[in-house]
Formats: C-alpha cells, sequence, structure tokens
C-alpha cells in the first residue's frame, strides 16, 4: 500500500485509493503475509502495473491444469488460502489498480492457463469484476477452456454490520475454494 500511496502522491491526477480494513496489523485469518518490513523512502508501485502474487508449477501449467485467479485486495489473500487445496494449480495476479488497468498481465494470464477467475469483494451485479469478465470472454475467447468464473458478494445494499452476517455476505477461502474446484474441473 504504500508504494500505490507514493505513486498517488506523485501522479497529477486524481487518483482514489480504496484498503480493505482488515489487512490493517493482519487481523484477519489468512493475511499474515500482508505483514512486510516498511520498504525504502522511495519505494513507488507503478500505477496499471500488476503482479503475480503466486505462480502455478510449471509442469502443471504444461499438463493444462492450472487457472488463474485475477483479483485484488484481500482477494489476493483469500485466494492465497484457498489455493492450498490445489497445489501448484493456481496463479494469482494481483491487479493492484484498476484504473488504469495492466490489461497485458489479464491478457498474458488467461492465455498461458486458459482458466479464470475474477475474484472481487464487490456485489456482482454490475461490478468491475463482470466487466472485466465479458471483456476477457471477448479478446481471448479462442485462447479459453472453460467460462471465465466471477465470485463477489452477494447482491445485497450494504454490508451488514453484524460479523456473522458479513461472513455469509462476502467471498471468504471457502468459497473461493469451491469455485476454484469447479473451475478447475470444467
Amino acid at each position: 500500500m504504500k508504494g500505490l500511496l507514493r505513486a498517488a502522491f506523485l501522479d497529477p491526477n486524481p487518483v482514489v485509493l480504496l484498503e480493505h480494513k482488515g489487512l490493517y496489523w493482519s487481523k484477519v485469518p489468512g493475511t499474515e503475509d500482508a505483514k512486510t518490513v516498511e520498504p525504502e523512502a522511495g519505494y513507488v508501485i507503478p500505477l496499471g502495473k500488476a503482479a503475480v502474487a503466486q505462480e502455478a508449477d510449471a509442469t502443471k501449467l504444461r499438463q493444462g491444469e492450472t487457472c488463474v485467479v485475477i483479483t485484488y485486495g484481500m482477494g489476493v489473500h483469500w485466494a492465497k488460502t484457498a489455493s492450498k487445496q490445489f497445489p501448484g494449480q493456481v496463479e494469482i495476479l494481483d491487479l493492484r489498480t484498476l484504473n488504469p488497468l495492466d490489461w497485458e498481465a489479464v491478457q498474458a494470464a488467461v492465455r498461458r492457463h486458459g482458466k479464470a477467475l475474477v475474484l472481487t469483494e464487490e456485489p456482482l451485479l454490475n461490478s468491475f469484476a463482470e466487466s472485466l469478465a465479458g471483456r476477457i470472454q471477448r479478446h481471448c475467447f479462442q485462447q479459453l477452456d472453460a467460462p471465465v468464473f466471477t465470485l463477489g458478494a452477494a447482491n445485497l445494499p450494504a454490508i451488514a454490520l453484524n460479523v456473522e452476517l458479513e461472513k455469509q455476505m462476502l467471498p471468504n477461502p471457502d468459497k473461493v475454494a469451491a469455485t476454484l474446484g469447479e473451475l478447475l474441473g470444467y
């Protein structure tokens, strides 16, 4: 987040940053690797540059047994936890920014794996995730071995203030694992 925040300060255009409250101090189970040593003072992550947060096993990739999860924020941690059930089969592409979008990285990952899950915390109806899934299907159709899957929050007007209801609404590692199982078995 520090690198993105610094990039936002340096950019002459307006920039909106969103950070999941659960990543602060990594209090949510499964987000322990969000804790990092503070980078050097001039650390910048370029806006519009995605990063591979987890690579798939090269052998499983050659055998066509992999997929890519395209996500950002808390989705990265949900995907990492869920992917433990599918050792070496899941690449995770952390978008880091939605606009500008690293479309080249998205296309390359989808073409490499042939199966993609777009994971978001937002409700799916009319969402960025559904728009991206449609764009992937339009431009990478020939390389797809399965429809582009999407997973997001339930289509409710607001996040519940009750912790148990919030858990029901939002994606979590179990929901991601179930979707990954379906996608990899397609």
